[in-house]
């Protein structure tokens, strides 16, 4: 998936070393592009591609991809140590954890403003009846 920002380093400090994500590749591509790959720790199936906006149009976009709604999910088994993690990082959430029939959810903020689910489902993804 792809998530537009401001700039390349700041949106690598944030999704590293805010988030926890590994920077899995950042190759240059000619003097204002990159191809910057953040993923969780361990993660073999989905990634984010960090973009740079490069028109005017797209930086429109940042921070307000999804139109409001949350747009990404992080999936956690250890909800309360990684909500704290990133409380104490500086993270803004929405309010409080709250239960839902499908397990612990949070809404929290990215730098720019696009809105995260922080989940641990109540049973793995493919569980359920």
């Amino acid at each position: 998936m792809t998530v537009v920002v401001r700039d390349y380093d700041e949106a690598i400090a944030f999704y590293v070393d805010v988030l926890g994500f590994e920077l899995r590749e950042d190759t240059r591509i000619d003097d204002a592009k990159r191809w910057v790959v953040v993923a969780p720790p361990g993660a073999r199936e989905a990634a984010v591609l960090l973009a740079r906006a490069a028109s005017g149009e797209q930086e429109l976009r940042v921070g307000n991809q999804t139109g409001g709604r949350v747009g990404w999910f992080l999936n956690t088994e250890t909800f309360e140590r990684d909500y704290e993690r990133l409380r104490a990082a500086g993270v803004v959430f929405e309010g409080p954890p709250r239960q839902e029939p499908y397990g612990t959810v949070v809404v929290f903020k990215d730098l720019y403003g696009n809105r995260w689910d922080l989940i641990q489902l109540t049973e793995p993804p493919g569980q359920g009846t």
